[in-house]
């Protein structure tokens, strides 16, 4: 594709938007909750904690209700989870991580719909989503990847 200076401008126009929404208040405050998040030493133990459980949990996934530990580890990693995500940081962090998302969101929509409204466009993060039950997996579970 050659430069032409419509594609300059439009790359141009785009740096400008990138740099809004870095200096938005959407994205400081999520740079605020993640900084909070990080030097927060009870919050990095729980999450510590969360991801030796889902390394459990995915060994025990490998064989199902066939493994010894799997009733044990399931109820474990649950009460991890929720222990993490009640933490006062980890919680912020996650709202202001939403926030951001929404806000990516809606601008993705805005410029898409300005182009055509026949383009389609991932909502709610969901870029990666399938046509079903929005795993993720891209069909992996067994749905209807789109």
């Amino acid at each position: 594709m050659l430069a032409t200076m419509e594609i300059v401008d439009i790359l141009d126009k785009s740096e400008v938007l990138g740099q809004v929404i870095l200096q938005s208040e959407v994205k400081q405050s999520f740079d605020e909750a993640k900084e909070r998040m990080e030097n927060d030493k009870e919050a990095q133990l729980l999450i510590s904690k969360f991801n030796q459980m889902k390394d459990l949990y995915e060994e025990v996934e490998r064989f199902g209700r066939y493994h010894p530990d799997y009733s044990t580890i399931m109820k474990e990693i649950r009460v991890a989870k929720r222990e993490m995500d009640m933490h006062e940081t980890i919680a912020a962090y996650k709202a202001a991580e939403t926030q951001l998302q929404h806000l990516l969101d809606e601008v993705s929509q805005i410029v898409a719909y300005s182009v055509s409204d026949k383009v389609k466009v991932p909502k709610d993060g969901a870029l990666l989503t399938d046509g079903g039950c929005g795993c993720g997996s891209g069909g992996g579970c067994g749905c209807k990847a789109s």
